[in-house]
């Protein structure tokens, strides 16, 4: 959205929510000069005058003629034909018909029950902060998950912790040897178990959180370090600084089961669709490719769906919209500092919004219309946006480095972010959803069991 029409909606804001300014209009008509002892016969019904001063007078100078029926029924039709009146002379025009400023519907049986919804209250403090010694401040990585057991993950120089969000305890999970470390990635499996934690060597490893051991290492797909990675069901998808996509099935011993090429520089983006068949890739070449799961051929170099070449810095915000499935947010870095919203089966761009600095993360909220994007240099905010006119809802503020890293709870309540002044924030920006709202479908409990598969 350019700035002519974001101004444009502001007005038009303003007015809807000044209504009474439309009243207060200078009066340029002469006749509307009056003078309160001469009658206005521009306003005067003269055929109702002339009926009153003559036959109307009958009626009354001879009662008797009327019998209390006939006297009903004449009632009844004047008040029908609006004759009910006393004043023949108008001193003022008639008053001009009332202008709805917001269409109304006459419906009125099927909304009688219905109330206007209430403006949502988003505070504009953190509600917790925690410490983050040792966060490492790298635009390029992916720090932060939060799992469906609702357990947050979170990677601090080469040792990983898991915050409890139920009870507040805070355990470590893993502390990689030096030479493999640090950290550069983390990712909880759909069942909220097993997690898979990406390596400054190229390796992954993968987790049982519940039992708190290694069940084995990816290795031999990346040349370098593993930066972005995105779960669907059993598959894990790697993005490396070598500029590689890599499925990986974990079931299987020879894991690697497609490779996507197209980036020429690091992969710091990865997303899937919520029906498991498109990928979004970013990366540090400025650019964003759509993959269909559906075309990729086993140990070959799939080709994209669609290639989007309009950011003109490194992409890492991705996120799919949870209300239509073929809708993808994107986020440009610091010389780009644009919102981009993409049709994937057209791969067409639907909108752009200059944010006005670096856009390092985007959340859509799961229960309304609403975009979150977390920022860097100036402000360091995060931005709650209406979806789709892209009006600012929310600034956020109180993190002193750019929010590079966002994760969103499991119920889409609760959103914490991290950035480079090492603190860890929770913010209660997407508010409670309604009780009547459905539940999410729940994801496949266990990525690991389900050995046969129909594809």
């Amino acid at each position: 959205m350019d700035a002519g029409s974001m101004n444009t909606s502001s007005s038009l804001r303003a007015q809807s929510r000044f209504p009474l300014q439309q009243q207060f209009l200078p009066r340029t008509n002469s006749k509307e000069n009056l003078d309160r002892f001469i009658p206005n016969r521009s306003a005067m019904d003269m055929d109702y005058a002339r009926f009153m001063l003559t036959e109307g007078r009958k009626g009354k100078e001879n009662p008797t003629v009327n019998s209390p029926s006939r006297e009903a029924y004449r009632k009844q039709l004047a008040d029908s034909l609006n004759m009910n009146r006393t004043r023949i002379l108008a001193f003022k025009n008639k008053p001009p018909a009332p202008v709805e400023l917001m269409p109304q519907d006459h419906s009125h049986h099927h909304h009688q029950h219905k109330t206007a919804k209430p403006r949502r209250h988003i505070p504009q403090t953190s509600e917790r902060t925690l410490d983050a010694p040792d966060l490492v401040d790298d635009f390029y990585l992916n720090l932060l998950d939060w799992g469906s057991s609702n357990v947050l993950a979170i990677a601090l120089g080469s040792t990983v912790y898991l915050w409890d969000a139920s009870d507040g305890s805070t355990s470590e999970l893993v502390t990689v040897d030096d030479e493999d470390g640090p950290v550069t990635s983390v990712n909880w499996a759909p069942d909220g178990r097993h997690i898979a934690i990406g390596l400054n060597n190229s390796h992954i490893q993968l987790w049982d959180s519940a039992s708190n051991r290694q069940l084995r290492a990816l290795k031999g797909g990346h040349r370098s370090r593993v930066g972005s990675m995105a779960w669907n069901n059993h598959i894990l998808t790697t993005g490396g600084m070598d500029g590689q996509i890599i499925n990986n099935d974990v079931r299987i011993r020879s894991h690697i089961v497609e490779t996507y090429r197209g980036h020429t520089q690091e992969v710091c983006g990865l997303k899937w669709s919520a029906s498991g068949q498109q990928l979004a890739s970013g990366g540090n070449d400025n650019l964003i490719h759509i993959w269909d799961r559906s075309t990729a051929l086993s140990n070959s170099a799939t080709q994209w769906l669609h290639r989007l070449e309009d950011h003109t810095s490194a992409v890492k915000a991705l996120a799919w919209c949870p209300f239509q499935g073929n809708l993808l947010a994107s986020g440009g870095g610091g010389g780009d500092r644009s919102i981009k919203f993409w049709n994937t089966h057209t791969g067409a761009c639907l909108n752009s919004i200059d944010t006005g600095s670096q856009v390092c993360s985007l959340l859509w909220n799961k229960n309304e219309r609403e975009l979150l994007s977390s920022h860097g240099f100036t402000q360091n905010q995060l931005t709650v946006w209406k979806y789709p006119s892209m009006v600012k809802m929310a600034e956020l503020t109180g993190h002193t480095s750019r929010v590079l890293y966002m994760a969103q709870s499991p119920d889409g309540c609760t959103v914490a972010t991290a950035a480079g002044d090492e603190t860890l924030r929770f913010w209660n920006v997407f508010g409670v959803p309604e009780i009547a709202a459905k539940a999410a479908p729940k994801a496949n409990p266990e990525p690991f069991s389900h050995l046969n598969r129909i594809r």
